[in-house]
């Protein structure tokens, strides 16, 4: 018998696990390092529905094979494992991992979320170009390559055919837009609001997004965006294109990934630095030679403060007051006046 001249696949280390699958490490005999997602059949499915869940995942790598663009995680191949109870999706690697990661750790600023939202949308757009809907888009599901480029992956949802249960079946509802809660209704633009979604959880980070209320809870009650609490230096344009990705109408929300694309290229950004703790907020931004520090802490609901100073990043210098208050205030006054000072910064 000959001797096979591509290697077998082969499986190595954990990456990751959700609902859809288990992620791994590979090697693969033509593109080398890769990632492979093994969808298995669940104890509990009958034979009948994993033969047409498997069905279909067959036809969808056909579809996703030649989605290729530069910001979509490159699909190599769909392969039935021995014994037919288990499918390897496998997919070009990204080393730089998802950007779950970066946002548990907090706040990213305005400068790489406008990077990173404008290379997903251009992804989002050639998947939406296709016919085809992405549905499962936020930070964990984000990849970056080896140059830091962002791409969208994790295919558990895309399909080129509306199904019901948009988002829910991935045990992960905050990005289930109005319209599926209400009518199971599901477009581009539910892509859009998950995508707004995102960008709102990457510019606040974890800790702020999990101290208000949860958006299962609070978006099929409609109103959603109008509800969003900001952190301050968050300048009115992005909060302008972030509540209209998120409008429950549909006709008010972006009509396609071009749009979005447009509203991004308007953005004013920075690279301030942000750091959400338990009771308090602290920003930091280098200038030259100087470090600009603004720090927001309160010791209650109604008791507030903040203070803003400059100082040198070498030994020599001195410290500038750049602004604050001189008592305990309240949230809303701290806040306005917040807002105010980063406008001018």
């Amino acid at each position: 018998m000959a001797t096979p001249v591509v290697p077998p696949l082969q499986l190595l280390g954990k990456l990751g696990s959700g609902a859809f699958g288990v992620v791994f490490e590979g090697i693969d005999g033509v593109h080398g390092p890769v990632a492979v997602k093994v969808m298995s059949r669940s104890p509990t499915e009958m034979p009948a529905d994993w033969d047409n869940r498997k069905a279909g995942l067959l036809a969808e790598a056909q579809s996703l094979s030649v989605a290729a663009h530069r910001n979509v995680v490159r699909v190599y191949s769909l392969t039935e494992a021995v014994g037919g109870d288990s499918i390897h999706l496998c997919m070009a690697y990204c080393p730089g991992g998802s950007l779950q990661g970066a946002y548990e750790q907090g706040p990213l600023s305005l400068d790489a979320v406008r990077k990173i939202a404008t290379e997903v949308t251009l992804g989002l757009d050639a998947l939406h170009m296709r016919g085809m809907l992405h549905r499962d888009i936020k930070p964990g599901n984000i990849l970056l390559d080896g140059q830091g480029v962002a791409l969208l992956g994790d295919f558990g949802l895309v399909t080129d055919r509306l199904l019901l249960g948009y988002g829910s079946a991935a045990g992960y509802s905050d990005h289930i837009a109005f319209e599926v809660w209400t009518s199971w209704l599901t477009s581009p633009k539910s892509d859009i609001w998950a995508l707004g979604m995102t960008l709102y959880r990457l510019l606040h980070g974890e800790r702020w997004y999990t101290a208000a209320q949860a958006p299962r809870a609070a978006v099929p009650a409609g109103g959603y965006a109008d509800t969003l609490r900001w952190l301050p230096h968050v300048p009115s344009g992005w909060r302008r294109m972030i509540r209209k990705m998120l409008n429950d109408d549909t006709t008010l929300r972006y009509q396609s990934a071009q749009q979005v694309l447009n509203a991004l290229s308007a953005l004013v950004t920075s690279t301030w630095r942000v750091q959400v703790n338990a009771d308090s907020v602290r920003w930091e931004l280098t200038t030259g030679k100087r470090l600009k520090v603004v720090v927001w802490s309160w010791q209650s609901p109604r008791k507030h403060k903040w203070s803003a100073w400059s100082e040198p990043t070498g030994t020599t210098g001195r410290k500038k007051t750049l602004g604050g208050c001189a008592t305990l205030q309240g949230a809303h006054q701290t806040i306005q006046e917040l807002e105010e000072f980063f406008e001018r910064c």
